[in-house]
């Protein structure tokens, strides 16, 4: 048996999960999801409890079970907390700038990158004196942040050498010697 999939999905105060058929709707203060569900996987509603219950041990199931159950966890919780991630901009004149929902990216390229951030998600930058721009996402979809992140973060990844480049924050690049000075 899965070790995730037996596990209850908690519903929190002022959430609330409904089923249609095969879809779970799960309402909250931050906003609305809703997921497609394999009509193989059962799914029960008990109090303030969501369980999955596969039908058999079969490789399909198997997989399934697990995942709609971390699926809808990731859901709940997005519409009781919501997701964020930050990037930090290192590199001399990195600039990163909002406006609506255009992000606007200066990354030391000859151009300025412009991204249209999807309307579910918020971002939000701020630049602080010796500090290197931060870039914030949010959203209540723990796919769609990650994903924007990813695609932010993918405009110029950090290069081993000087560090330099997109990265999220509190993340480790592992750097690189570079050449040694020449002995005669």
């Amino acid at each position: 048996m899965s070790r995730i999939g037996k596990k209850p999905v908690s519903i929190p105060a002022g959430v609330e999960v409904k089923l249609n058929d095969n879809l779970i709707v799960v309402k909250g203060p931050k906003g609305e999801l809703q997921q497609e569900i394999n009509k193989d996987i059962a799914i029960e509603v008990e109090g303030s409890e969501v369980r999955f219950v596969r039908p058999s041990d079969h490789k399909d199931h198997r997989s399934l079970h697990g995942l709609y159950r971390a699926l809808t966890q990731n859901m709940v919780v997005g519409v009781s907390e919501g997701y964020k991630k930050s990037l930090e901009l290192v590199g001399v004149g990195f600039k990163a700038s909002v406006q609506g929902q255009l992000l606007d990216l200066d990354l030391g390229y000859s151009h300025r990158i412009l991204f249209q951030v999807p309307a579910e998600i918020k971002v939000s930058a701020e630049t602080a004196k010796g500090q290197p721009p931060v870039v914030h996402v949010e959203g209540v979809d723990k796919q769609l942040v990650g994903q924007v992140a990813a695609k932010i973060r993918s405009f110029r990844k950090p290069e081993p050498y000087k560090g330099k480049g997109v990265k999220y924050v509190g993340e480790e690049i592992r750097r690189k010697a570079g050449k040694a000075a020449g002995k005669k």
